[in-house]
């Protein structure tokens, strides 16, 4: 039998992450059982179940070695390996190998693609019939809009944002990633925050608007929908207010998906491989 996947969350106050987060976990426990390898999560803070709690379930199952896994898509933070060493301290038989965190992983960036191809799709639709919050704008008319063309339409990739320069760094080389392998037909790709440090959604939408866009998408660099995205969506339609005439549509969350599953079954056999 293998050792079980813990796959380790940050943990927000956000029901609704939590709630895509166990699916995703489930969706691995299903991809993973026949390979006879248990598959297990918890959050560092804020979020049940608690780290503490799942590494303590897989012990008393008779696991005492692991592969922890930081879900995340920038740098790990120092929270990660602090919290392991203290469930090893609690667990003194417990032995751990990290695998590596998602980061712009090449199929990472060919889902954000496809969020990217949903938003951009022109669909001239009732707005009551509109997915909610796809296409911000205030002003709705049902004849057909004139023609948006790629050039004319900006992207800005928005990641969560941090206190650590570094991983700031690395949304920003994200963006210039996705822009240079899947989006560069389009004017630009910019790079914005939802909080913490500059620039925020408001931000990134002016400069595109003064690079002379017509449209712009935003595309959340965020593993889950959930209270992130409900900030990315409220900052975009707060801005939108002020600027009508420019098109602004919100792309989904990578969300819970098998391209997903299937880049953390390749970051666990990874960690497997090293051991061995």
């Amino acid at each position: 039998m293998k050792p079980p996947l813990l796959l380790i969350g940050q943990g927000s106050n956000d029901d609704g992450d939590s709630a895509e987060f166990g699916r995703f976990v489930h969706r691995l426990r299903c991809r993973l059982d026949e390979q006879a390898a248990d598959v297990s999560g918890g959050y560092l803070e804020r979020a049940t179940p608690r780290l503490s709690d799942s590494v303590a379930s897989l012990v008393a199952r008779g696991h005492h070695r692991l592969v922890a896994l930081p879900l995340s898509l920038t740098r790990v933070s120092d929270d990660f390996p602090a919290a392991m060493a203290l469930e090893q301290e609690r667990h003194p038989t417990l032995m751990y190998d990290y695998g590596r965190p998602l980061g712009p992983d090449p199929r990472v960036l060919a889902v954000l693609a496809e969020r990217l191809k949903d938003a951009a799709a022109d669909i001239v639709e009732p707005a009551a019939e509109r997915p909610r919050l796809r296409v911000v704008d205030s002003t709705m008319v049902l004849e057909e809009a004139p023609r948006i063309e790629p050039g004319e339409t900006a992207v800005v990739l928005v990641g969560e944002g941090s206190t650590d320069p570094v991983a700031n760094a690395e949304v920003h080389r994200v963006s210039r990633l996705f822009w240079e392998t899947h989006a560069y037909d389009f004017m630009t790709v910019e790079t914005a925050f939802v909080s913490v440090t500059p620039p925020g959604v408001p931000g990134g939408l002016e400069r595109c608007r003064r690079l002379g866009a017509k449209r712009v998408i935003v595309v959340p660099y965020l593993l889950f929908a959930g209270g992130m995205l409900e900030k990315v969506w409220a900052q975009a339609l707060a801005y939108g207010a002020g600027h009508p005439d420019l098109d602004i549509r919100c792309a989904e969350v990578i969300g819970d998906c098998e391209t997903l599953a299937d880049i953390v079954i390749d970051r666990y056999e990874e960690a497997l491989q090293l051991v061995h």
